[in-house]
């Protein structure tokens, strides 16, 4: 009787192995299921509709809205603020958070004043308040020491709207 309960574990957890291991397989074949809202059968490999929309969180998005595989924001975007501020060094740059931080920028014909900027893309889409940009700048006293300097407004505004022509000019381009 030992015998046979011996035996009957160990085809009983080969058994088990074989099942476990066959589950592990990629499977190609594809399952009809039913919609919940459609009485058809639903392929499914087909989209399907989710609390976080369609095809889940990130939704159905499309490569005419700048939406870039690699960043977390609007590729235009972001490709038209390195193109608009590639004259000035880059400190920091993060295409997941839209964030490009320059450094210190001194013009030659002015050795006495300096800049730096802030761009932040706001949104995945291309929409003119999708960018906003800070300008900051010093001068030197008689010192010689850097001091903040109020900077006119409509500089930054112009900086988003130099970006948003040429993100109009990138997704014009891509779309011929």
């Amino acid at each position: 009787m030992k015998i046979k309960l011996a035996n009957i574990v160990v085809l009983s957890a080969l058994g088990l192995s074989a099942v476990a291991l066959s589950a592990c397989g990629e499977s190609k074949a594809v399952f009809p299921t039913r919609d919940k809202n459609s009485s058809a059968p639903r392929m499914s490999n087909e989209p399907r509709e989710t609390v976080f929309g369609a095809e889940g969180l990130l939704g159905d998005k499309k490569k005419s809205q700048g939406d870039g595989v690699g960043i977390g924001v609007n590729s235009f975007l972001w490709r038209a603020s390195l193109d608009t501020i590639n004259f000035m060094p880059i400190a920091t740059a993060d295409p997941f958070g839209g964030t490009i931080i320059t450094d210190w920028y001194q013009l030659p014909e002015a050795p006495t004043e300096r800049f730096k900027i802030n761009v932040f893309i706001l949104d995945r889409a291309l929409r003119a308040d999708g960018v906003k940009v800070s300008v900051f700048k010093q001068m030197r006293d008689a010192m010689g020491q850097w001091v903040d300097v109020k900077v006119e407004p409509r500089m930054s505004t112009d900086l988003e709207n130099s970006i948003l022509t040429r993100a109009r000019q990138l997704r014009i381009v891509s779309t011929d």
